[in-house]
């Protein structure tokens, strides 16, 4: 599935004069010559001479303490580059709420980190002049990035905004890391399958048929039949993992509304074909037959995973049951098979899976200075310190061979991997800027079990992942008017389906409904986005 990108010269042309001026100038932009210019050091640490304080707006999973300055990688950070930072924490479940009054309200911070930043909004808010050009900031001062740019011409593509301008940092993912872009796996309960004598699955009818047998089965042996086939926040995770089962979703997470029909070979809009009405149909059958958790639409992650820790759960998608809920017993499924034999792995996310990870605001002061302190980030040396720590504090290093201490694999308080690991690191969970590869990412999708589930998965991986399309102003209005008026209609629809409130005799009834809302248009702004895309 993972195609390397070829080496590639960057070359950045601009049609006017290159940007210069600080936050004070008079358009709101701010170049690479900036009032503290001169306090930057060109290379190493510490990045300023003099002391350097900046606020970020935040995103917060519930895996992260309260408090970002007081984790061990910010407080050493600090140290190292002479550049304080404050980062305003908020939830994720709030955070696009309060990013758009910050925006729309003109008091936001120096920088967006972790901020789930859209395309969409860097290009309204780069034009406007919010979020400040990156182009020549990174050609001066991001060594670390310029060389991933040079070398994955796809991430440029899809950092690049419709004015040929890039704005953001991204959260990339190393295109040879297959099982971190599968991220949450299709788990199963493997010492179930051996006390119901059944085969991992490898079907969507024998994935039926075992989530079947543990609803009969008192697999737990306490008397009671509370095992829960299968659980999860919500069926949007499973609808994404078993969709390739039915030949759907061939370029990614990142394209959720529309891939490529292998027949015509143009654009398909997903949520109308016939074969996702048979997805819709296969769910039905399992909620009717009450293989869901009876809380999976409400229920939040943390009772998910407190409830997994229980040992109840025959199946769930997430990250990994053994960090999350203590449960060392679930292997993950490959590609299943579907009725009609498509068999693809289609649960990949694009490796710039955030293209809007870091954005720096024309109120920031120290552009230079805020750039070289992302740009670490994409070093093997910066990655190495972010997800790992420090050499005997928080990872071992024996033959070449890194692991983290047993304080965090073995913890003696009896905490799961990731509790244990918030103490030090603020990645879990998160949209975090930067580059993850193997050998220093050392979260639950390195673990072995999550590894195997790469190996099964890539065979049947899909072979081309799209990277997120960029807009134009006018085809933005058109995504974001009746754009998201069809795909809140889908998702209303999506859950009615399944749960039986809509019966599927309504379904021609839910096509017409789409294209009167303006589907035609949808897709021609999509194709335009497309063609786009595929001429950078």
């Amino acid at each position: 599935m993972r195609t390397k990108g070829m080496a590639l010269v960057l070359t950045l042309t601009f049609t006017g004069s290159l940007l210069a001026g600080c936050s004070g100038s008079s358009d709101g932009e701010q170049g690479v010559n900036s009032a503290n210019a001169s306090n930057v050091n060109e290379t190493g640490m510490p990045i300023v001479k003099e002391p350097v304080n900046l606020t970020f707006f935040t995103g917060k999973s519930p895996t992260n303490g309260n408090k970002f300055e007081d984790v061990m990688v910010w407080k050493e950070y600090a140290k190292m580059t002479n550049v304080n930072v404050k980062f305003e924490l908020v939830p994720f479940e709030s955070l696009a709420e309060k990013k758009n009054l910050l925006l729309a309200g003109g008091d936001y911070p120096d920088g967006f980190y972790s901020a789930r930043l859209s395309a969409t909004e860097l290009a309204k808010y780069g034009k406007e002049g919010v979020f400040i050009k990156l182009n020549d900031l990174i050609d001066q001062h991001a060594p670390n990035f310029k060389k991933l740019l040079e070398k994955y011409p796809d991430l440029k593509k899809g950092l690049t905004m419709p004015d040929g301008n890039i704005y953001s940092f991204p959260s990339f993912y190393d295109p040879s890391f297959l099982s971190m872009l599968i991220g949450t796996p299709l788990w199963v309960n493997k010492d179930w399958l051996a006390k119901l004598n059944m085969k991992e699955p490898a079907t969507t009818e024998e994935y039926y048929q075992y989530l079947k047998a543990v609803k009969e089965t008192d697999l737990n042996g306490n008397g009671q039949k509370d095992e829960i086939p299968y659980g999860g926040t919500g069926i949007g995770n499973l609808m994404n993992q078993l969709k390739g089962a039915w030949g759907l979703g061939n370029r990614g997470l990142g394209h959720p509304y529309v891939d490529i029909d292998p027949g015509t070979q143009k654009l398909r809009f997903i949520k109308t074909d016939p074969k996702f009405k048979e997805l819709l149909q296969y769910m039905n059958k399992l909620h009717a037959e009450g293989l869901f958790d009876k809380e999976i639409f409400t229920i939040k992650d943390s009772a998910l995973y407190a409830r997994g820790q229980q040992g109840l759960y025959g199946s769930t998608v997430i990250p990994n049951p053994a960090t999350l809920m203590n449960q060392k017993n679930y292997i993950g499924l490959g590609a299943l098979q579907g009725p009609g034999g498509e068999q693809m792995y289609s649960h990949i996310k694009t490796p710039m899976v955030h293209t809007g990870a870091f954005a720096i605001t024309n109120k920031n002061k120290n552009p230079e200075a805020t750039v070289r302190w992302m740009d670490y980030f994409f070093s093997e040396e910066g990655a190495k310190f972010y997800f790992l720590g420090q050499k005997d504090v928080t990872y071992k290093e024996t033959d070449g061979k890194i692991e983290y201490v047993p304080d965090i694999t073995q913890n003696p308080q009896g905490l799961t991997q990731d509790q244990a690991l918030a103490k030090y690191f603020t990645w879990l969970g998160g949209s975090y800027p930067g580059y993850v590869r193997g050998e220093y990412f050392k979260g639950s999708e390195t673990l072995p079990e999550a590894m195997a589930t790469a190996k099964k998965a890539e065979p049947h991986a899909i072979k081309e992942i799209w990277s997120s399309f960029s807009f134009t102003e006018e085809e933005t209005e058109i995504m974001s008017s009746l754009g998201k008026d069809i795909t809140t209609y889908i998702t209303e629809m999506e859950a009615k389906f399944i749960n039986g409130t809509v019966p599927f005799s309504e379904w021609d009834k839910y096509v017409a409904t789409i294209q009167k809302m303006g589907l035609d248009s949808y897709m021609k702004t999509y194709q335009s986005a497309y063609d786009r895309y595929s001429t950078k």
